[in-house]
């Protein structure tokens, strides 16, 4: 099967580029719902115009609704998604749940991808969204090529993957700490990429969480996925137009080019790797450095008062930019080269194996031999992939109208869908009717500016009669001002009516019963326990059994390890679940069990519970960055009974790196807690089994304002971290009575915007 190369366009310059230079489809954002909200993005004119030159190539076009969508912002959904359908989008790539009710119900003529965050990392999980009645899936960047295998081996389902560009340290989707920290949601899609930041911790101050970029080169034909997908939204036309011409002749035959791998390089890159696609890997962070790096060219071989020199592996031009890594600098020190000398005479080129020395500009850092060069840009490579793009309108998308013409002795009108225009007036005898009939073709064809061109024309003027020119163009130019503002009638689909609200209920959450053994559980409605694969009934021994809810974990790259736990808890009787992943949906199919929804699939708008609902989920949680508006909607309009967490360690990242500094080979893999400091703020760091958590060493608390929020139940979590018993009973009472656990917490966004 012919495998699709998918190419990002932030904007219609690297749209064209893409198309260009082979993409077979092109994905894209608009002003409003992009996960990528700080690319420059598409207006409507731009997307009509770039979706009607990709068709005339045969290639398609993905529009990116993929960010959580507000209750208050429903409205401004359905036009954003008026616009796709208008301009003739082939899939809308989403995260929300309600987006997607919304397109299953009134926009069927769009396909429905999963965006990768949705967080889908198995088999279950895009199975789950299959029957939900998404066409693709987006799998998460950590799988492997195994994994992988498994999901695309799901019948009629398209599954699409990343193999190039840059790379998140949480799972997408998963990722809070830009929210909840900075009121900045990568849900939202204004991430400010806190994991770029220096942290001080164990191994001193490094970049315990900046990603390498992902670049599969010749491994994309070993990718089973259908889809082959570059990140880039925030790219240069030119990156875009290097990276796709790169993956296109990998998949066209034509082997790995080695010079054009080099001009990606040039463009921006940082350390490429291969993330998890052969297995785990810990090289996959880049602790020392930052941002863009370059192709690496040589080393500094010596130092000269205001030059250096080194031997190039690579021509270089006067005006080139070179960075060099420098100890005690975060970023490499950049700089353009003014002054080039190779073979002892000013040059204004090298070549590649010439010893070169290059003039440092003032205030250059103190550099030491060994320091690593890169070339990071290049004149001729700036050069090197120009593009054709065609004229403004040439290819601009116009629908047919159909406009009906009636001429009676005293009045001209005309109709076209449900608009009407008339004006009257005295007409007489025509002498030609065939000519008539042209004039008032002619007239009615001039469409303009308009988004629509004439289709079928009727004339009804059973008395022959001669209207003006001037008349008719009056006639059309009042009709098509009426018809231009015409857009698909946007309706949401119905939701059910608000649930009988009850007096508040309390809820605890724990993965330690222990931890629960000083609380007067008789005051709880309700606890909810998260399984591992070795939990046993008798782990539960000390709980009223009556009031448990089992739960399954967010991530589970092997679900099969819960089959015997599931099966065995489930024939002991327990039949109330929570899933905070859809792959827990899964799990759970086929057994009439009661099934609540855990804040990691996101409730932010009725339409998303009423498909909660519709799935035959009992309750979902709100989430932990909601704001306080947003949270008053949902308790008093959802049909769902609502969770409000009030007190949490809510993690900022949930991440398959690894942020141990030791081998993988040496490492007991249990349970080790580390500190991270940053600008006087302290991160607890949980490492567990190869997975990474980062928390806030404040807790997330709400509960002054809780009471203000009339949810139906109110949820105590003492997860991860070995709460005491007694601990755990004293925020438990505290958080009864409204009361903040401590005078410095977390608050999220509950007084601010996201």
């Amino acid at each position: 099967m012919k495998k699709e190369l998918l190419a990002p366009a932030g904007d219609i310059e690297a749209g064209y580029a893409a198309v260009y230079y082979g993409a077979d489809a092109v994905y894209l954002g608009l002003r409003q719902f992009s996960a990528r909200a700080t690319a420059t993005n598409f207006d409507e004119a731009e997307l009509n115009e770039f979706v009607g030159f990709a068709h005339s190539k045969g290639r398609r076009v993905y529009v990116a609704v993929n960010t959580l969508v507000l209750e208050n912002e429903l409205d401004d959904l359905l036009e954003t998604l008026d616009i796709c359908v208008r301009c003739r989008a082939d899939a809308v790539i989403l995260q929300d749940l309600g987006a997607a009710r919304v397109v299953r119900e009134k926009y069927p003529e769009l396909e429905m991808h999963a965006s990768t965050q949705m967080a889908v990392h198995n088999r279950e999980g895009a199975l789950a969204l299959q029957k939900l009645g998404f066409s693709r899936v987006v799998v998460a960047r950590e799988l492997n090529r195994d994994e992988i295998e498994k999901i695309a081996a799901i019948p009629g389902l398209e599954i699409e993957a990343f193999i190039h560009g840059a790379l998140c340290y949480s799972y997408s989707g998963l990722c809070l700490f830009s929210s909840l920290e900075m009121g900045k949601s990568a849900n939202r899609g204004k991430c400010l990429y806190p994991c770029r930041a220096c942290f001080k911790g164990e191994s001193g101050e490094k970049h315990y969480f900046s990603m390498k970029d992902m670049a599969l080169e010749e491994d994309v034909l070993k990718m089973p996925a259908y889809s082959l997908k570059i990140e880039g939204r925030k790219k240069s036309a030119l990156y875009v137009a290097a990276v796709t011409d790169f993956y296109r002749r990998l998949l066209d035959g034509k082997g790995k080019d080695q010079k054009r791998a080099d001009n990606i390089k040039q463009i921006f890159s940082r350390p490429w790797c291969k993330f998890y696609f052969h297995g785990r890997d810990k090289s996959v962070v880049d602790r020392d450095f930052i941002g863009h790096r370059g192709l690496f060219v040589g080393t500094v071989e010596q130092v000269s008062g205001n030059s250096l020199r080194f031997c190039s592996s690579h021509a270089v031009a006067r005006h080139d930019g070179l960075q060099i890594e420098t100890a005690g600098f975060e970023k490499p020190f950049g700089f353009s080269v003014r002054h080039l000398r190779a073979g002892g005479r000013n040059v204004f080129e090298a070549k590649a194996g010439e010893l070169v020395e290059i003039g440092l500009p003032p205030g250059a850092p103190l550099l030491q031999p060994g320091d690593k060069i890169y070339l990071a840009s290049s004149s001729e490579v700036k050069g090197a992939y120009p593009y054709e793009k065609p004229k403004p309108g040439i290819f601009r998308q116009k629908k047919k109208i159909d406009v009906d013409v009636v001429v009676s002795s005293n009045k001209i009108a005309a109709k076209c869908l449900s608009f009407e225009v008339f004006f009257d007036g005295r007409f007489e005898a025509a002498k030609d009717s065939a000519k008539m009939f042209e004039a008032v073709k002619k007239s009615f064809a001039k469409t303009g500016e308009t988004n629509f061109v004439l289709g079928n024309l009727t004339v009804d003027n059973p008395q022959n009669l001669f209207v003006p020119a001037s008349q008719l163009n009056e006639l059309r130019r009042k009709l098509y001002a009426a018809v231009v503002v015409e857009k698909k009638a946007g309706v949401l689909p119905s939701v059910d009516s608000a649930r009988v609200k009850k007096a508040a209920k309390l809820i605890v959450k724990t993965d330690r019963a222990a931890s629960l053994a000083k609380i007067d559980l008789e005051r709880v409605d309700e606890i909810i326990f998260v399984l591992e694969p070795k939990t046993t009934v008798d782990d539960l021994k000390n709980l009223p059994k009556q009031k448990i809810r089992l739960a399954l974990p967010e991530i589970c790259r092997n679900p099969e390890i819960f089959h015997s736990t599931v099966s065995c808890f489930w024939a002991q009787g327990f039949r109330k679940w929570e899933v905070s992943n859809y792959w827990g949906v899964e799990m759970l199919s086929g057994k009439k069990a009661d099934i609540s929804f855990d804040r990691q699939i996101y409730m932010m708008n009725t339409q998303a519970v009423q498909e909660a609902k519709t799935a035959r989920i009992s309750r979902v949680t709100l989430s932990v960055e909601d704001v306080k508006a947003n949270l008053l909607t949902l308790c008093e309009k959802t049909p769902l009974p609502v969770v409000l967490p009030v007190y949490a360690d809510a993690a900022l990242f949930e991440s398959d790196v690894c942020i141990r500094s030791n081998l993988c080979k040496n490492c007991p893999r249990g349970e080790k807690w580390m500190t991270l400091v940053k600008d006087g703020r302290r991160y607890d760091v949980l490492s567990k089994n190869c997975q990474t958590m980062v928390f806030d060493a404040r807790p997330y608390c709400i509960a002054a304002e809780a009471k203000s929020v009339p949810a139906d139940y109110y949820r105590v979590d003492f997860l991860y971290r070995n709460y005491t018993a007694e601990q755990a009973a004293l925020i438990f009472e505290k958080v009864c009575l409204f009361e903040d656990v401590s005078g410095d917490v977390l608050k999220g966004n509950l007084r601010r915007a996201i």
